[in-house]
């Protein structure tokens, strides 16, 4: 699914922020990213989503080489890629319903499909009774949740979850873990970039801890030890 052979990015000549970075993840896994403040994981996610290109080394993701992409070739990449922020990025104007629903028709998706689809994906998140709800009407967890099922419309392969939980309080966060987890069960491949001890800690899988740009510990059932 993913595979990173001596990836590095330098911004500029003072700033490394991936170094000579090597990483697998298999379809299907659930892999957390974590590190302090200027680890690099920022940077990891945007070379997963092809935001930025390697500086040197390759990045395949989904069987896509990030460093050959052409601009024209991005729509296509990224359709089979959900991505969740810590900002959840709604459209303020629209419903729950109607963001989701906006996702799709930006990518072409017949009307018939939209309104199948639409309330099946606020259902798998917990939210069918929010269908009318606009952003500013919703707790921060339920926005996330929102941000979630937006991300999985188009039914991505792989979900990239960068610091989904950095504005929430312990209860929504732990709402997030158990719906990641959840996506993960029904088989999406997921790669979560966290500041929470706590919460990596308990999803207890596979832990990638970055330092300075460099791979310093990957463990299955790993922790959070920084």
């Amino acid at each position: 699914m993913i595979d990173l052979k001596n990836v590095t990015k330098i911004y500029n000549q003072n700033s490394t922020a991936l170094d000579q970075v090597n990483l697998f993840v298999k379809k299907g896994e659930f892999v957390s990213v974590v590190g302090a403040s200027g680890a690099g994981k920022s940077t990891l996610m945007k070379l997963l989503i092809a935001e930025e290109k390697p500086t040197g080394g390759q990045v395949i993701v989904d069987k896509w080489c990030v460093n050959d992409l052409k601009n024209r070739q991005l729509p296509r990449f990224r359709r089979n890629i959900g991505v969740v922020f810590q900002n959840y990025r709604l459209l303020p104007k629209k419903t729950a319903a109607e963001n989701l629903a906006f996702a799709m028709e930006v990518s072409g998706s017949p009307r018939d499909e939209i309104a199948e689809c639409v309330p099946q994906m606020l259902d798998i998140v917990g939210l069918k009774d929010k269908y009318d709800r606009f952003p500013i009407q919703l707790s921060g967890g339920e926005q996330q949740r929102i941000a979630i099922a937006r991300a999985l419309i188009h039914e991505p392969a792989l979900l990239i979850a960068d610091e989904p939980t950095g504005n929430l309080d312990t209860f929504a966060t732990w709402d997030i873990i158990k719906l990641l987890l959840k996506i993960n069960e029904l088989g999406t491949t997921v790669v979560l970039a966290s500041h929470d001890r706590e919460a990596v800690n308990a999803i207890n899988k596979r832990v990638v801890t970055l330092e300075k740009g460099v791979i310093i510990r990957d463990q299955e059932k790993g922790k959070y030890m920084i």
